[in-house]
Parts: structure tokens; C-alpha cells; sequence
């Protein structure tokens, strides 16, 4: 597992993760911090098959932030409880020797809600798009930008075959 150092020398030398908000904030000890740009609800059904040929991504309805005061530079989600999509402002780099494992930020599962993620593979450009499921019954408040996710990366045998499916960017 790559530890801040290393992940901060390949951000500075190689792209590691674009569009970053504060390296030094989002950095930590082992890992780096994804935060909020878009929140999404589902608003149709989706669809999955063994070969994709019929799979359905719900693009879902993006909700809006509030912001409490008009000069305020960023709002606020309030969300009920239930399952919503959420976009990175981070776009990861992924070489072909490196996967991340994301994992919800402790201070999120402490207000009653948490992430589910896939696994990041090795090739993979892009932002982050993954499940945040509210518990909370009383729902949570995130403002724009806030850390809710954290990667890991973990060194593997290169290989050739790095993602390629529909969700990289070019």
C-alpha cells in the first residue's frame, strides 16, 4: 500500500489525481481524500447483464446545493434518508501497475451515512462515481466539496490490459 509520501511524489510527477481541491488537506498518512462535486437521486430503474449488451446506468437527476446566504461560495445537500450517486471533483490516473480501494471517511459514517465502491483498476482515468447511502433517519447535510471517501492504492504486477470500459475518460 502506497503511503502519503509516495502518493503525493506520483500526484507532482504523474498526474496521480487531477483536479484536487488542497493537496495537503486531502492528502492523508495513507491515502488520499475524494470530495463532493455532484449529487445525484435515482430517478429510473437500472439494468445489468452478464455481457453489458443490455446493461442500464440511470444518469439519475442531479440535486442542486443551497447555499444559506447568497455571498456564501458553496451550499449545501440536504439529503433524506436513501441511496444517492455522487461524482468527484477528483480525476484519478491510474497506471497500469496500480489499483485503489475506496473506503468511507469515518467522520461520514459517524453522521449516519456511508459509501459503496468498486475496485479502481489498474488504467482506469477518470472521476470517481460511487453509492452514498444516508442511514441517518433524521438525513445529513453535506456541503459542496466536502471529503467523504478515502483511496488507498495498492501496487500490483503490471499489466496490459488496463481498464478500458465506457466509464474512462479519454
Amino acid at each position: 500500500m502506497l503511503n502519503r509520501e509516495e502518493i503525493e511524489r506520483l500526484i507532482k510527477e504523474k498526474g496521480l489525481i487531477d483536479n484536487h481541491i488542497n493537496l495537503d488537506t486531502q492528502l492523508t498518512p495513507n491515502g488520499f481524500d475524494l470530495t463532493v462535486c455532484s449529487v445525484f437521486e435515482f430517478d429510473t430503474q437500472g439494468a445489468l447483464d452478464f455481457s453489458n449488451k443490455e446493461r442500464k446506468v440511470p444518469a439519475g437527476k442531479q440535486i442542486d446545493p443551497q447555499k444559506q446566504n447568497p455571498q456564501d461560495k458553496h451550499g449545501w445537500w440536504e439529503l433524506k434518508k436513501g441511496a444517492y450517486k455522487i461524482r468527484t471533483n477528483e480525476v484519478v490516473n491510474l497506471p497500469n501497475d496500480l489499483i485503489a480501494l475506496a473506503f468511507s471517511r469515518t467522520s461520514l459514517l459517524r453522521i449516519g451515512a456511508f459509501t459503496q465502491h468498486g475496485v479502481w483498476d489498474a488504467g482506469f482515468k477518470g472521476k470517481g462515481e460511487f453509492i452514498l447511502i444516508v442511514e441517518n433517519p433524521k438525513g445529513v447535510r453535506l456541503k459542496q466539496n466536502a471529503r467523504v471517501a478515502q483511496l488507498i492504492f495498492q501496487r500490483i504486477n503490471e499489466t496490459g490490459h488496463g481498464y478500458k470500459g465506457v466509464y474512462r475518460e479519454k
